[in-house]
């Protein structure tokens, strides 16, 4: 969905090109922040049991999950010690 019209998104796009690299790169890391701490609000109100093991693997599954098939997936979380058993 885009609700932006094509002036507003262009003014925007110059402001943020405006600022510095670093503060772009920064901009970046901050919403990434974000977007982490929503996720793992969500998955403690949601499933207030997981351990700490079992919020990591929902926190890859959520922002990674549909960029690979089930069998890389499987691969992945294997490899980073987080695949249920």
């Amino acid at each position: 969905m885009n609700d932006t019209s094509p002036e507003i998104e262009s003014r925007l796009n110059k402001m943020i090109m405006k600022k510095s690299g670093q503060q772009r790169w920064r901009m970046g890391f901050s919403m990434f922040n974000m977007a982490r701490k929503q996720v793992l609000a969500s998955l403690v109100r949601d499933h207030p049991h997981l351990n700490i093991r079992e919020t990591r693997r929902g926190l890859f599954l959520c922002f990674y999950g549909q960029d690979f098939s089930h069998e890389e997936k499987e691969k992945i979380l294997k490899r980073i010690g987080l695949w249920k058993r």
